[in-house]
Formats: structure tokens, C-alpha cells, sequence
């Protein structure tokens, strides 16, 4: 996923500050996302059902703990200075 999203923000946001630099895009973010896809695909089946087992819990637990905690939810202006996104 970091790899795509590399490609992504490269192609959508060419201007925005960057922690790090990732020589040679889109070519390395590809070999990163083959790589991955093939060290999954050999994985069993009891492992992809932990995992969405798992992922299903995590969700849950971070839908209800961003309802409950939510500043926008309570009213609270979290940067005032940011543009709300709407028809220009």
C-alpha cells in the first residue's frame, strides 16, 4: 500500500513536501508492489482468514474509538486555516 501510494501522491501532489525521496518512480514502487503480491500469493488459506479476522477487529475497534473521540463530532475546529472541500 505505501508503494502505491507513492505513485499516487507523486501523480497527484508533485509539489507537496516530502520526508524522504524514492529514487527512480514509478519503476522501484512497482517492483515493491510485484514483490509483495508475490510473497502473498503463496500464503495458505488459514493465514488470509486470520488476517481478515484480524482486520475486521481492527476496524471495528477504530470505527467506535473515532465516534466516541472525534473532535469534528464535538464541534471543535481542528484547522481553521484549511480549505473545505466543495464545487470551486
Amino acid at each position: 500500500m505505501v508503494n502505491a501510494g507513492v505513485i499516487i501522491l507523486r501523480r497527484t501532489r508533485p509539489d507537496m513536501e516530502r520526508g524522504y525521496r524514492v529514487p527512480l518512480v514509478p519503476i522501484f514502487p512497482i517492483i515493491g508492489i510485484g514483490l509483495c503480491v508475490y510473497l502473498m500469493a503463496d500464503l495458505p488459506g488459514i493465514t488470509w482468514l486470520r488476517f481478515l479476522i484480524w482486520m475486521a477487529i481492527g476496524l471495528v475497534i477504530y470505527f467506535f474509538y473515532g465516534r466516541s473521540h472525534s473532535r469534528l463530532r464535538r464541534g471543535q475546529v481542528v484547522n481553521p486555516d484549511a480549505e473545505l472541500p466543495g464545487p470551486a
